[in-house]
């Protein structure tokens, strides 16, 4: 009885190592694409305001993150090649200071360091470093979600709101693919329209081929602000 238990609780610490393993070296099954909105992100900056007095007017990229169906947040933080500033171009550094800025404190490279080192690492098998970058920055030239929206008369109002299905069908249009949104509240007046914030678009493992994003959004049914 006693070599039983034994067995079972070897068993489950056995299975309980190779989970961790499997996550910290970055099991995934599709990558998000994601693009914020800067006037968005700097609203809810009471504390520490956004280093620029008024926010970039164009979607900006978030980051490329390797996701898993049955947990969207995972992996993280993979075992792998940390973030290194030199295998990234001068030419490739200068248009991800335009296309991947930090919108928040102005620290361009240390916000690329943290998404490849919490996200990237999880995918180096399929995109090292400066693929992981160069790709992000084609996904973001390919598809312009500000001239796509502008297109469709959705552009920055003080007042004016959006169904969720008004935002997704112009880019869904355009894409052939369904995008995710997400949206921020604000705790501090509630009843107010639901803020856009992130525009995410779903890409195979290989992070070549676009597809439809499948997730809930985070917008719920209430009208949507752009501002």
């Amino acid at each position: 009885m006693g070599m039983l238990k034994s067995s079972l609780a070897f068993l489950v610490l056995a299975f309980a190592f190779f989970f961790c393993f499997v996550m910290s070296t970055g099991s995934y099954d599709y990558f998000q694409f994601v693009q914020q909105w800067p006037p968005t992100n700097c609203r809810f900056r009471n504390k520490r305001p956004c280093s620029k007095p008024r926010p970039l007017q164009n979607f900006t990229i978030h980051g490329l993150w390797p996701s898993n169906y049955s947990n969207p947040t995972k992996p993280s933080n993979c075992i792998g090649s940390q973030f290194n500033e030199s295998k990234l171009s001068p030419k490739l550094r200068s248009k991800l200071k335009i296309s991947w800025p930090d919108v928040e404190s102005g620290n361009d490279t240390k916000f690329w360091e943290g998404e490849w080192n919490k996200h990237g690492t999880c995918s180096q098998d399929t995109l090292n470093q400066t693929q992981y970058f160069a790709r992000s920055l084609a996904f973001w030239n390919i598809r312009n979600i500000t001239e796509i929206l502008k297109n469709a008369s959705i552009v920055p109002h003080p007042t004016q709101t959006w169904k969720y299905s008004d935002i997704v069908s112009p880019i869904k249009a355009v894409t052939q693919r369904t995008p995710l949104l997400r949206c921020k509240s604000d705790p501090a007046h509630p009843n107010n329209p639901q803020l856009l914030h992130e525009v995410v678009f779903c890409y195979e493992f290989n992070a070549l081929k676009l597809i439809d994003c499948n997730r809930t959004s985070r917008c719920g049914n209430q009208p949507i602000s752009f501002q």
